[in-house]
């Protein structure tokens, strides 16, 4: 019912998409995998209308489309759950429900609200989302946000007499398991009504749902595989293109690091609905992680930490100087970095380009009597370009152009070349592939070996055992428990998860 053939696609440097054949058949679920920078965003976009393709044709019930924008691709079925979401905030679930096809409840130029209502929570049972289709958005849960998203592509169910395309981009990155298997679940009653297009570095995800499952690397399909036949290390093999380190966390790598050098040390800090009496200390080289349940206060500490979040008691040292009234730019410039879980919203500045970034947060260095050095803010770019393996044009492309991937190394660039000496890495690979992984853990290496104090919120347990040196197990705000993570003493995940819940 949707198929590409050849489809190509260039932006200026970049063959982003070579001679793409892709098909989609009714009620069918595909998986899409591949690397980073592999072109998945770039298929999806041509796919949804926010990209027109080059050369090759799109094909929906076998007659040729070429979609100008998203509104047009809406008009053939064609919707978009986004993995970064789209949702307004500020507005209710039913007005983003309808954003943009207001007009249906409109009489003499006003809305009927009573109507719409009524028509949200239509759409909001198709999905067995349970809320007042007159509630705030931002008062929603993410995966409750994530429900919203889908009914509001559930509306072209109305509006169009063709079976429905929708893509789902990234939608279990934050999901509990929970609500991965509710989500998995409702995609499967849907199939009825709709084919699924399914994003994920999750590969067991995909796999444990897709019918068949298309690999991308380098612009190209070069695997086409059924989902009951899948194997998750011959994906990854044709993803990255050769076999994965078997030391993937770089165990063999981690040194002791230096008990002389206390670089931070929190004494019973506090922010009430958050955290309390919170004492933590991080030396030179080391690799500290925070574990807990969603929620548990880890991300407050981290953000407490960069100046973000203010205490309300206890006290900070940083190389043991007392903090007073601190902030982000006094955090900066006492040496502290840090990477944020939502990149594209606090870690990038998409629309400037990636040298800008890159020296966003020490412009004083590249200053001469007011005026930018941008010859020599370039050279800085070009040489974390060549040494991270980022793949973008050159370092005027734009950093919200660019793969999840490479904008995280762009944000890990910002700090390691500023000279900071300690980082603060929230959920760092998160929606990441398993090379651009690798990469990032290649770095926290190096971060730690050159003396750089590591504060971590990992993504799996296994990644924070694998990472770290020390973990510390946050609960309800507090600290519960203690665990050394040298090689050959790692806990297990069964000694987190006993004092997680």
């Amino acid at each position: 019912m949707f198929e590409l053939r050849n489809v190509e696609k260039r932006f200026p440097g970049v063959h982003a998409l070579k001679g793409i054949n892709f098909q989609i058949d009714r009620g069918e679920i595909v998986g899409l995998v591949g690397e980073n920078g592999a072109g998945k965003s770039t298929l999806m976009k041509v796919i949804y209308g926010a990209v027109q393709h080059d050369g090759g044709e799109v094909l929906v019930d076998g007659k040729a489309v070429r979609f100008q924008n998203p509104r047009e691709a809406m008009d053939r079925g064609v919707g978009m759950v986004f993995q970064e979401q789209s949702l307004i905030p500020n507005l209710t679930v039913m007005e983003n429900i309808f954003l943009g096809f207001e007009k249906q409840f409109a009489r003499f130029g006003k809305i009927d609200w009573k109507r719409m209502a009524k028509a949200a929570g239509e759409q909001l049972r198709k999905v067995k989302l349970q809320i007042d289709p007159r509630t705030v958005t931002s008062k929603l849960s993410f995966a409750q946000r994530q429900l919203v998203e889908l009914a509001k592509v559930l509306t072209l169910e109305e509006r169009v007499h063709s079976h429905l395309v929708i893509l789902l981009d990234e939608p279990t990155s934050v999901l509990s398991k929970e609500e991965i298997g509710l989500l998995f679940s409702l995609v499967r009653d849907l199939r009825k009504r709709a084919s699924f297009i399914f994003v994920s570095h999750r590969l067991d995800e995909v796999i444990e749902l897709s019918d068949r499952i298309y690999v991308l690397k380098d612009g190209a399909v070069v695997d086409v595989v059924k989902g009951a036949e899948a194997m998750a290390e011959s994906i990854q093999q044709r993803m990255v293109g050769r076999d994965i380190n078997q030391e993937y966390y770089r165990e063999e790598k981690q040194r002791p690091y230096d008990v002389q050098r206390l670089l931070l040390q929190a004494d019973r800090i506090s922010l009430p609905g958050h955290y309390k009496d919170i004492s933590v200390k991080l030396h030179a080289g080391e690799v500290l992680a925070l574990v807990g349940v969603e929620g548990c206060g880890s991300e407050a500490i981290l953000r407490t930490i960069f100046g973000l979040e203010r205490m309300q008691s206890g006290t900070l040292s940083l190389h043991g100087g007392l903090v007073h009234d601190f902030g982000p730019s006094q955090g900066v410039a006492r040496g502290i970095g840090y990477v944020p879980r939502e990149r594209k919203i606090e870690g990038i500045v998409g629309g400037m380009n990636v040298f800008e970034n890159m020296t966003l947060s020490q412009l004083g260095n590249y200053a001469r009597a007011g005026v930018l050095d941008i010859g020599s803010e370039r050279k800085l770019a070009r040489d974390w370009i060549k040494r991270l393996s980022i793949k973008a044009s050159s370092e005027n492309a734009d950093c919200g152009n660019l793969s999840g991937g490479n904008q995280q190394k762009v944000v890990l660039a910002k700090w390691r070349s500023g000279g900071s000496t300690i980082i603060l890495l929230d959920h760092p690979t998160r929606g990441l592939d398993i090379g651009a992984k690798e990469d990032v853990y290649e770095m926290i290496r190096e971060m730690s070996a050159d003396g750089v104090g590591i504060v971590l919120i990992a993504d799996t347990l296994e990644e924070a055992i694998g990472l770290s040196h020390t973990i510390a197990v946050v609960k309800d705000g507090e600290i519960q428990k203690w665990f050394n993570c040298q090689p050959g003493e790692k806990p297990s995940l069964y000694d987190l998860l006993h004092h997680m819940t």
